[in-house]
């Protein structure tokens, strides 16, 4: 749990930081990189969310405020996004949230906007050359990832005795032989994968990436030939045969392709530096708990 000025901040807006994070830097880096930075994100998460409540509680000393008409617009949008009012009606008794919590939640996301807009107003444009070290420094992070296009057929144990693991293997054994002998994948995936792309797609999981699946699966497929049938893999879920069907062992990027999400990556960094300073300083005035990493004997103002 984590506490600033003896106010609770819930799990659910760290949660909501990490979502945004993720879902920014999805578009700038590759998906299994993401899957390797996830503790930092995690950390950062917490932190965002820490900062966020600081810089709540600034906008309100500063009496910052906001416009019904934008706040009535930031609501027509959300509604808009969610399919129209009676989808966004459902949503919000899915999700559990009251019409008067979530024009709240808008409220309070709109000052803390109005706040740091404010702070990062004289933010420095990236220049061309900065764009530029950027790319060549970072060369990992702008190729396209090595990747492969393949079906499989799950046959899952269905208890967790060794009779059951042994029905399994035998039911997909018999399967392999038929494909081998010339029966069609995407027909006996139809009929007998669990896997819900056996109905969908014969079997097809589309393109991924290494590291995108379990590693038993994911080793198999990217040590096959295309057009080679595995042997039997067997990972969590059950017995696996798979069939590589495409590969594409991932190229660099051009420049050009990439100028403008770097710009933007930049000038999100910049920014960030700017808040993060402006956190600290009020940080050192809170009082900040976290009682999963210590107490922080912070004197409050």
């Amino acid at each position: 749990m984590i506490k600033v000025n003896d106010e609770v901040i819930p799990e659910e807006a760290v949660m909501h930081e990490l979502s945004r994070l993720v879902h920014f830097y999805s578009q700038h880096m590759p998906e299994d990189e993401i899957r390797k930075q996830m503790p930092l994100l995690k950390a950062k998460a917490k932190e965002q969310a820490i900062g966020a409540k600081l810089l709540l509680n600034e906008a309100d000393r500063l009496d910052i405020r906001v416009e019904d008409e934008e706040l009535t617009a930031r609501l027509e949008k959300i509604i808009e996004e969610s399919g129209g009012k009676e989808k966004f009606g459902e949503m919000l008794v899915t999700q559990n949230i009251t019409m008067e919590s979530l024009k709240n939640s808008i409220d309070q996301g709109c000052r803390v906007e109005k706040l740091v807009e404010q702070m990062t107003s004289e933010a420095a444009t990236p220049t061309e050359a900065e764009i530029q070290e950027h790319f060549n420094t970072h060369p990992d992070e702008y190729k396209k990832p090595e990747r492969a296009l393949a079906r499989h057929i799950l046959i899952p144990v269905e208890g967790d005795n060794e009779e059951e693991k042994i029905a399994a293997r035998e039911k997909i054994e018999q399967i392999r032989q038929r494909i081998e002998d010339g029966a069609d994948f995407a027909t006996e995936a139809a009929e007998h994968s669990s896997c819900p792309s056996g109905q969908s797609n014969g079997g097809s999981l589309g393109w991924f990436g290494r590291g995108a699946m379990v590693p038993e699966f994911d080793n198999a497929v990217f040590s096959m030939e295309i057009g080679e049938l595995s042997a039997i893999i067997e990972t969590s879920f059950g017995f696996h045969i798979i069939e590589k069907t495409e590969y594409d062992a991932g190229s660099s990027v051009d420049f050009d392709d990439v100028r403008e999400n770097i710009r933007e990556f930049l000038m999100h960094t910049k920014r960030g530096e700017i808040i993060a300073a402006n956190v600290n300083e009020l940080k050192e005035k809170a009082t900040i708990v976290d009682d999963e990493a210590g107490a922080e004997g912070l004197t409050q103002s």
